[in-house]
């Protein structure tokens, strides 16, 4: 009886312990997320400081009229200190109020609210489509190394590495639109609640032309991963002991080498957020980068920091997923 009290104990000691590690490494990472969000607002704010040029006078143009200067000068609080105006802006995104477009006349957070559901989908969605073609044909070619289909594919992904994404969108139009006249060339303004059909036709040329060219990294990731984990000891037991060479690859192989491709990827959705400027500006999707490109042309100071923010918001949120999902894959990870 006292063994099985003590077993007992132990257990409910093992599983706080668990507990308490688990809760420890949620809040470290999302504090670190924070921080890590804070440092960026620091540099947004800076870095327009740091441009040559008076904005106002840049936004005026020509227009040399005091009262107009001093207005909008009053308007972006530029006639109060840095400091003070760092302070203001943070206190108001904390409220989230991202200040006043001088260009188009309108709450910053609303203009960008009004494109995150033309940016999202084709971030997610090329993302998705990404992986469902990188990781078969990764696994594919590691299997198969050296032969015939392992070059070929290694040759494919070179040439997809070399492709500008606004070359191979250029392609896809002339092909798809242009020549066959499958698809819309130049995405028109319509939505997912209005139409859907229209929307998803709208995002079939954009999505694929982000997600062949992150496919082609991602692919020979996936093949070096599952390269170097075949080669452990663990994998050579396994298929000494007889077990099915799918079972050894989903069991063994890909769980192995899970944490370096899900690193690839939050990397990849970074780096899809700023492909997607290009990609919104070729296929005219009024999306956040096209929003930021017009906010750059204008000289709309607030705009361009709402937007860079905005970005930079999406990707510590990216990070700090991947982050913990380490953690949910590598329970080891959780005691660093």
């Amino acid at each position: 009886m006292q063994t099985v009290r003590l077993v007992n104990w132990c257990f409910c000691r093992s599983s706080s312990y668990t507990f308490l590690v688990t809760v420890s490494f949620l809040v470290r990472r999302t504090l670190t997320a924070f921080i890590t969000l804070f440092l960026a607002a620091v540099m947004v704010f800076s870095a327009l400081l740091i441009v040559p040029g008076d904005p106002v006078q840049l936004i005026i143009g020509l227009n040399n009229d005091p009262v107009q200067y001093k207005v909008l000068s009053q308007q972006l609080g530029l006639d109060k200190p840095p400091l003070e105006r760092f302070g203001r802006w943070i206190l108001g995104l904390a409220r989230g109020d991202l200040g006043q477009s001088t260009s188009l006349s309108a709450p910053v957070k609303d203009l960008i609210l009004t494109r995150l559901p033309v940016t999202l989908p084709l971030i997610l969605a090329s993302s998705l489509l990404a992986v469902l073609i990188a990781l078969p044909a990764g696994i594919f070619a590691a299997r198969r190394k050296g032969t015939v289909f392992d070059l070929g594919m290694v040759l494919l992904t070179q040439i997809g590495l070399a492709i500008p994404s606004f070359w191979l969108g250029l392609i896809f139009i002339l092909v798809f639109a242009v020549t066959l006249r499958w698809l819309p060339a130049i995405s028109s303004s319509v939505t997912w609640t209005e139409n859907p059909v229209g929307a998803f036709r709208n995002l079939i040329l954009p999505v694929l032309t982000l997600a062949l060219g992150q496919a082609a990294g991602l692919v020979r990731m996936v093949r070096s991963s599952v390269l170097e984990v075949l080669s452990q000891d663990y994998v050579r037991t396994a298929r000494g002991k007889g077990l099915l060479e799918s079972v050894v690859i989903q069991k063994h192989v890909l769980k192995n080498a899970a944490i370096q491709i899900l690193t690839l990827i939050g990397i990849q959705l970074g780096q899809l957020l700023a492909g997607a400027i290009i990609v919104e500006s070729v296929f005219n999707l009024n999306g956040l980068g096209k929003l930021g490109l017009s906010a750059v042309k204008t000289s709309d100071f607030p705009l361009v920091q709402g937007v860079v923010f905005s970005i930079a918001v999406m990707i510590v949120l990216i990070n700090l997923i991947v982050d913990l999902l380490y953690g949910a894959l590598d329970p080891r990870i959780r005691y660093d």
